[in-house]
């Protein structure tokens, strides 16, 4: 069913349609490796989806395209099929969760189809789209389990191997499977020494559980902020592909990803939505064995929500020891809180938020307590001021992270 004759017509396909996204050298992902970044995320229509939506739409029938077609997404298929079908001409309906990122729902409906938000995640909008077609008998254009799909997304190994021959690995994100199918069979086929990593989210790991297991299974339910791969279960075609091309699937969990989004703002320039980041995340905290080699993280998208990113800016510096509460017991005097903050000025911090509380039951008639969020460097930075001020013969009730 796939082959790749078939994944380089969809690059032939494609050529006029989608950009071949460039291959950046990022030195301070991981300092044991020589990473390169895959820039999916500046892709048409923010991500990856539109090489498969698009090449599998150019396939169709012309009856096929005359009943319109149907998808459900969260977000990014979404839009690669509402713009496939835009420029064919051709009417689309995309089952979205109602959860999805406002931007992904708005951008789908600029290209003209008509969303229907589904309550729940994104199997929920599987089973509300599959209803839908055998309502209507529009078309149906899976986000992953088609081999047309998969050969669209499979032209990513074959820029890859042409953008860096002498890769030893690539890191790929994976919801249902369809992406890293592609690109494994692509480069497993032209180069089978290159080793091929999928990386999940820690709370939705349905490829990893189902090779662990021998057989394709469900997840009671996913919790990821990675929307785009947060999926319970993946397809009987992708999970025979991974089977036989993939060599590992690890897991990150959401605040690893956090940390990898906001060192791709901060060190790349870069915005990556959580499915996006996954990969860098994995290559940041060594999931694999990548030290000494030549290794490809795929940035699959960048569609993400400005107050979602907001938040896991947040979360990615709490992760890094950026951001950090301290709460020190007091004695009601004059002048402790100078002396605290000078303590902390004195190191470097920056004390960003003071809370000061009158102390309760437990504490002295007179005590208190001051609670501090400060701006620090890491975690070691953090600790030396925590050092500092209990030297100062201060008593730290806490030192926790701000969430």
């Amino acid at each position: 069913m796939l082959t790749l004759d078939k994944i380089y017509q969809a690059a032939y396909v494609l050529k006029d349609v989608i950009r071949t996204t460039d291959l950046i050298r990022a030195p301070k992902i991981n300092r044991e490796a020589e990473v390169y970044l895959k820039t999916e995320n500046l892709q048409n229509t923010g991500s990856f989806k539109i090489r498969g939506a698009y090449y599998k739409i150019s396939q169709l029938s012309e009856e096929e395209k005359k009943r319109g077609v149907i998808a459900c997404s969260a977000g990014n298929h979404a839009q690669g099929v509402a713009l496939a079908a835009q420029r064919s001409g051709i009417p689309a309906v995309i089952c979205i969760p109602d959860g999805a990122p406002i931007s992904k729902v708005e951008n789908t409906k600029s290209y003209g189809a008509r969303v229907e938000l589904v309550k729940g995640v994104y199997d929920d909008a599987y089973q509300r789209a599959c209803e839908l077609q055998k309502e209507t008998g529009y078309t149906f254009i899976h986000p992953f389990n088609d081999p047309d799909v998969i050969a669209g997304q499979g032209t990513i190994g074959l820029e890859l191997l042409d953008q860096l021959p002498d890769l030893d690995a690539v890191m790929v994100p994976v919801g249902g499977g369809g992406l890293i199918s592609g690109i494994a069979f692509a480069i497993k086929t032209l180069n089978p020494r290159c080793k091929v990593y999928g990386v999940q989210a820690a709370g939705a790991p349905s490829m990893k559980n189902s090779l662990a297991d021998g057989a394709v299974e469900s997840l009671p339910g996913v919790s990821t902020f990675a929307d785009g791969i947060a999926v319970k279960c993946p397809g009987d075609l992708t999970y025979d592909l991974v089977s036989r091309y993939v060599d590992d699937v690890v897991t990150v969990t959401d605040d690893e990803t956090a940390t990898a989004v906001l060192a791709l703002i901060e060190e790349q320039k870069l915005i990556a939505e959580g499915a996006g980041a996954v990969a860098v995340a994995a290559a940041m905290f060594n999931k694999v064995d990548i030290k000494g080699k030549k290794v490809v993280c795929l940035i699959s998208g960048g569609n993400i929500d400005v107050t979602i990113l907001s938040r896991v800016i947040t979360r990615g510096l709490v992760k890094a020891g950026r951001v950090a509460d301290m709460t020190i017991e007091l004695a009601d005097r004059p002048g402790q809180l100078r002396e605290i903050a000078g303590i902390i000025a004195d190191r470097g911090g920056n004390v960003i938020h003071v809370r000061h509380d009158h102390g309760g039951a437990d504490t002295d008639i007179n005590g208190c307590y001051l609670s501090i969020q400060m701006e620090t460097r890491n975690h070691e930075h953090v600790e030396e001021i925590r050092s500092a001020i209990s030297g100062a013969g201060y008593k730290i009730i806490s030192t926790s992270k701000v969430m």
